[in-house]
């Protein structure tokens, strides 16, 4: 059963869609990455589906059945903006989660909090820098026992140290069979996390599946031309070719078929050094957003 299904979901604002009828399923007890560019409708759709602003159309379930309020003693979320109480110190958010939500584990939030680096609970949260205000609130959140987290950009303003630790986290948590669905612009961090990815641009799903699946038989071919001025129009028209990056005699043809068929005819236009690499995750997601067209397009200076 999945834990998550979305089907149609759609936000406008007058003419403007922000979510623009995106279907998603995700699995239970994996880690789903979700990435877009800012702007691109990642926060909406987290709001939507948590019903903390109504949805223009579309439906939700969770765990196979509607969203109603007993399903969120299952369900944490971490904003992107911390929804933390600035008068309220890091003690008391531990007092005030113990009182209000099941399953909290104060030990465990003070054993996260002190991983996170988050040493003094008598600290006001007011008095707390933007990356131990999410250190916080991720460390509060991981101390539930739940079945669904969604987290918002969650390692928005931590330092490398804390990002990993956090990435590490989110991937235990699965383990453990939770559903972590974690949104990001930072494109390594969902590589190194996310089992399953959907890409958004401009409210739509234009990229969905596993990872592995995403990067199975799709390869770039690499090459050193002879000269910078060396034409390479007649790849253009290969339709085994979805796009040509050049910069200078340095040429990459990102490939969906056959790379060593590619690298051949590379090979008889004088092209040197040749070599076939897998695509990482930066390079699908830059394929899923770039305009599309009939032939391959070339740019240069990359």
């Amino acid at each position: 059963m999945n834990a998550l299904s979305i089907a149609g979901l759609r936000k406008t604002y007058g003419n403007i869609a922000a979510v623009d009828g995106i279907d998603l399923e995700i699995p239970k007890g994996c880690v789903f990455g979700l990435l877009g560019p800012n702007g691109a409708g990642k926060s909406t759709t987290f709001k939507c589906v948590l019903g903390l602003i109504r949805a223009s159309a579309g439906r939700v379930l969770f765990a196979g059945a509607p969203l109603e309020p007993g399903a969120f003693e299952r369900i944490a979320y971490v904003p992107e903006r911390s929804v933390l109480y600035d008068w309220m110190s890091v003690r008391e958010h531990i007092a005030y989660m113990q009182s209000n939500f099941r399953g909290f584990d104060p030990e465990r939030a003070r054993e996260l909090l002190a991983q996170l680096g988050v040493g003094d609970e008598r600290k006001k949260v007011r008095a707390l820098s933007k990356g131990m205000r999410t250190a916080t609130a991720v460390a509060l959140a991981f101390a539930r026992r739940i079945d669904l987290l969604l987290l918002d950009e969650p390692t928005s303003g931590l330092d490398p140290v804390n990002q990993r630790t956090v990435l590490n986290l989110i991937i235990n948590e699965a383990a453990q069979g939770t559903t972590v669905v974690f949104s990001s612009h930072q494109i390594g961090q969902v590589e190194r996390a996310a089992e399953r990815i959907a890409v958004m641009q401009r409210g739509r799903i234009v990229l969905e599946g596993v990872v592995d699946d995403l990067k199975a038989g799709r390869k770039i071919v690499e090459g050193i031309l002879p000269s910078d001025d060396f034409s390479i129009n007649g790849l253009a028209s290969d339709a085994r070719i979805a796009r040509i990056e050049r910069n200078g005699r340095i040429l990459r043809a990102y490939v969906t078929e056959q790379p060593e068929g590619i690298a051949d005819r590379m090979n008889a236009l004088g092209a040197q050094g040749l070599r076939v690499v897998d695509l990482s995750l930066e390079d699908i997601f830059l394929d899923a957003v770039a305009p599309k067209a009939a032939t391959a397009s070339i740019v240069e200076g990359v």
